[in-house]
């Protein structure tokens, strides 16, 4: 073979070895089937996230601060699971709106029907000359357990209403279960006088704060018990002394509530005092002569 025929046949063989020395193409529909699989994924992994966020409670991250200004830091939930039901606290007396003071387990509801039932009743033997109003016309002011006692026996509910306007009304509604009708402490006049101050102790509040007077050495205790009474603007603070213990009273829209349970029995009534905005003494039931320091 000459020479020309070596460099020839080297040239032939270079030629039939091109494709094996050169790069194949790129798998381009390989290669796109690939990554449309590889998004897809991510989409469905993004809706996923976002699936999980809106089931979560919507309380698993607030943003809002202690003060309700939305500045605070982002709170993990402590559970992925449903956050139960925010119970709704008791209503702070405030006004006019207010649902009232309500003790040992009794619901507004209850409270309202007990009163619908106290405003409504008529002793079918005796006539009634008293105009109790409208149930609606009365907002609760207080509702607490009943002790009973020798006059009146068996436990039941104390239910409290007064409905303003000029004079305000007053109902004290005693409700046992079971019995053929309620227990009523009514007023419809100014318990303020004219030369009243600015606290004024309900003269039958006793119902409240103490058992019937032919118990006396035996009450049954423990015993719950409340003081009411009217208030002027200008008083800040209420307090009342019972037994030993202090109550701080509720302000509600011209009243004071004030409650307590006594484990021991006693033989004076609540000491009552107002106090207005700068803290001074404006009301000291010990100097008013129209209160019975003694119980009935």
């Amino acid at each position: 073979m000459t020479d020309n025929g070596f460099e020839e046949r080297v040239r032939d063989l270079l030629s039939e070895d091109a494709y094996t020395i050169s790069p194949s193409p790129a798998p381009y529909p390989a290669i796109r089937r690939r990554g449309v699989a590889w998004r897809r994924r991510r989409v469905a992994a993004t809706g996923a996230a976002l699936a999980a966020l809106v089931a979560a409670p919507v309380g698993a991250y607030a943003m809002t601060g202690a003060d309700g200004s939305g500045g605070g830091k982002a709170s993990p939930a402590a559970s992925s699971t449903a956050a139960a039901p925010t119970p709704t606290p008791a209503p702070t007396p405030t006004g006019a709106d207010t649902r009232g003071v309500l003790l040992d387990g009794i619901t507004y509801e209850q409270a309202a029907e007990d009163l619908e039932y106290c405003v409504g009743f008529r002793w079918p033997s005796a006539s009634e000359d008293i105009d109790y109003g409208d149930p609606a016309d009365y907002r609760v002011l207080l509702a607490m357990r009943s002790t009973g006692d020798s006059n009146a026996p068996g436990d039941g509910r104390f239910v409290v209403a007064v409905a303003d306007g000029t004079p305000m009304k007053r109902l004290i509604c005693n409700v046992k279960d079971g019995d053929d009708g309620p227990g009523r402490s009514f007023t419809g006049i100014d318990m303020a006088g004219p030369d009243a101050g600015p606290v004024v102790p309900d003269a039958n509040a006793h119902k409240l704060y103490s058992q019937s007077f032919l118990d006396k050495g035996n009450w049954q205790l423990p015993f719950r018990w409340a003081g009411i009474g009217t208030v002027e603007d200008s008083v800040a603070r209420v307090t009342v002394e019972y037994g030993g213990e202090t109550s701080e009273a509720v302000l509600d829209d011209g009243w004071y509530v004030a409650t307590g349970e006594l484990d021991q029995q006693v033989t004076k009534a609540p000491h009552v005092k107002g106090f207005d905005g700068d803290g001074k003494l404006v009301y000291d039931s010990d100097r008013d002569t129209t209160y019975s320091a003694d119980l009935p």
